[in-house]
Parts: structure tokens; sequence; C-alpha cells
């Protein structure tokens, strides 16, 4: 990033179906009641002069009442659309769903590329843009999905979660993932924005090695965090602790990150729909996270950034013109 973009941070949303996240992934769970609470979530983000990404998945641009709500949001003039896909609700259907499937990287590579251009060109007809940025729900990034990406015009994926090692599900395995940005591919027309995740404690140093090994020992992770020597934080609000958020972000600065990402799930933003917020309580919990967050970035002087803001710094005005225009032929 260049030097004149300073310190910086960005929230997406993966915006996505409310579905019993302890249930069987399924192609009937595609409910969005929730999309109701975006304009008034949208409004305390606004408060604090952040804007938000929400990463579409393909039941939320198939509803008409979503797609209107996220359309007037959008017209704060700083908000974005991007994509996120769950193969399991995201047509052509002709894999069968499981929990190998469920990360899109592992399908066929004719039917991944089928259902992301799918979910694309739903988008870019339904927002009227074309989205620039991608994730991979439950991060399921494969081999060949960078370049399906930059064919359809993306210029940023942030299907990476550094620190994170999903192997055992048939999954990535994230775990020697940097938290900086990078150039995927040799033709440098996709940048990585990894998720920030952040290890913190007396051991840090030796990080996702020894996170790893520590998986290994009987409830090893909880004693290491407990008695401060070694917490794996990512920077969200679901299942993270407010202090040891903050001690992230510190350390995060500290080390010269120059952008952070944070994330969260649209159905969180109403109790029950995820394991995070199950009732009012944890709702209040969830909101006074950001509110603690934003004013910690602000005494740091790490301010908010907008997606474009984000492409332009890092593939400048000339790529990101030119992948709107690849984009918009779709």
């Amino acid at each position: 990033m260049p030097d004149a973009f300073g310190a910086r941070f960005a929230v997406f949303v993966d915006t996505e179906e409310e579905f019993d996240w302890g249930a069987p992934f399924s192609p009937d769970a595609s409910a969005t009641s929730h999309m109701a609470a975006m304009p008034a979530a949208h409004a305390r983000f606004a408060e604090h002069g952040v804007p938000l990404t929400w990463l579409v998945d393909h039941p939320i641009v198939a509803c008409p009442r979503s797609v209107g709500i996220l359309r007037s949001l959008l017209e704060d003039g700083r908000s974005a659309v991007g994509t996120q896909l769950h193969p399991w609700v995201n047509p052509p259907f002709d894999e069968t769903i499981s929990t190998h499937n469920s990360f899109a990287g592992n399908l066929p590579r004719a039917l991944q590329k089928a259902k992301l251009r799918t979910l694309t060109e739903a988008i870019n007809a339904a927002f009227g843009t074309p989205p620039l940025i991608y994730r991979a729900g439950r991060y399921g990034i494969g081999l060949d999905t960078p370049a399906m990406l930059a064919a359809l015009g993306y210029r940023i994926d942030s299907s990476m979660r550094p620190g994170y090692d999903y192997s055992s599900e048939g999954g990535p395995d994230f775990t020697e993932i940097p938290n900086r940005p990078f150039f995927l591919g040799a033709e440098r027309a996709l940048i990585e924005l990894p998720l920030t995740t952040v290890f913190t404690g007396r051991l840090r140093a030796k990080g996702a090695g020894l996170h790893r090994a520590l998986g290994r020992i009987p409830r090893g992770r909880g004693i290491a965090a407990r008695t401060g020597l070694l917490s794996r934080v990512a920077l969200t609000p679901e299942d993270m602790p407010l202090a040891e958020a903050l001690e992230a972000i510190r350390i995060a600065i500290g080390d010269g990150l120059r952008l952070l990402n944070f994330s969260f799930h649209s159905p969180s933003l109403v109790p029950g729909h995820t394991p995070y917020v199950r009732d009012a309580g944890d709702l209040a919990a969830f909101h006074r996270w950001w509110d603690a967050v934003f004013t910690l970035l602000g005494q740091l002087g790490v301010a908010p950034a907008s997606l474009a803001e984000i492409v332009e710094a890092a593939c400048g005005p000339a790529l990101t013109s030119a992948s709107a225009g690849a984009a918009g032929g779709l």
C-alpha cells in the first residue's frame, strides 16, 4: 500500500442467509428476514464514519427486499457490495451437498466457475455495478479460484484467514498466510486481502506453529489463553473477547500492519440466527464491542477505508477502471 494510504481499517460483512449452524448444509435454508435490521446497523457504523462492504451471497441477491435495502444504503457513497459464495445455496446445483463440497474450491473446476459466474452476474444486474471483491464462504478458496476471479474482473480476494486450518474438514490450511496483502498469481491481477488474525500473549512470537501444537494437547489452547501465554485473535466481535481484540489491534498497529480487516456475519444483527448473538444481551455486547474498537482505532490514528479507497490504493486507478469495464461485459 502506498505511504499516503496510512494506517487504515475496513469492515466486511458476510451477508448471507439464515441457517442452523449445527445442522447439515441445506439448499432450502435461504431466509433473509434479518436484513430488516441492516439500516439500523448501517446507521450505527455511519455514526463512526465507517463504511461497510456487504459480501452478498445468492439468497441475498435473489431476494428483492434485501437488494432494495442494500441499494438504499449504498447511497451513502462509501459503502459497497461484493461477493460471497455459499455453494450449497448457489445454482447450478450439480454437486452432492456435503461438508467437503461446502468449500467451493473443492468443486470441479467447471462447476465452481459456473456458480461464481451466476452469482457475479446476479450481483452486477441487481446493483448496477460489477463486484470487485470476493470471499469464499467458509474461506473455501481453491487453487483454481484466483484465475476465475481475475477473468471475471475481480481485483481483490478476501478468503484467507491467517492462522486457521480447515484441512480436517477438507478445507484449506492458512496457518502460514501473513496478514499483509499480497498478489495472487504471476500475472499480479488479483490481490489477497486476508482477514486479520493476531497472536497475543507472552509467546506470541511463536504464533501459528505453537498454536497448532497446543491443539494436540487436551485443553492446551484454552490453558495457554487463560494464562496469558498465547491467544489467537481474529478481528471480529463473534466469539472474540473485547479485551483480547483491543490488545490484538495494539499489537497489529505496533507491528506496522497498515490495513486491518474486520468482519462479521449479517445474521448476527438479529438474536437467534448465529451462535454468537443468541439473545438481546449478546446483541448489546456486539454493539459495545464495536464502539470500544472504534474508540481505540481513533486514538491510534487508524482511519476507516472504503472498498473504493482500498482498490485504488492497492491496484491503482487504471486497473480499477479496467476491471470495471471487464466485469461490465459479463
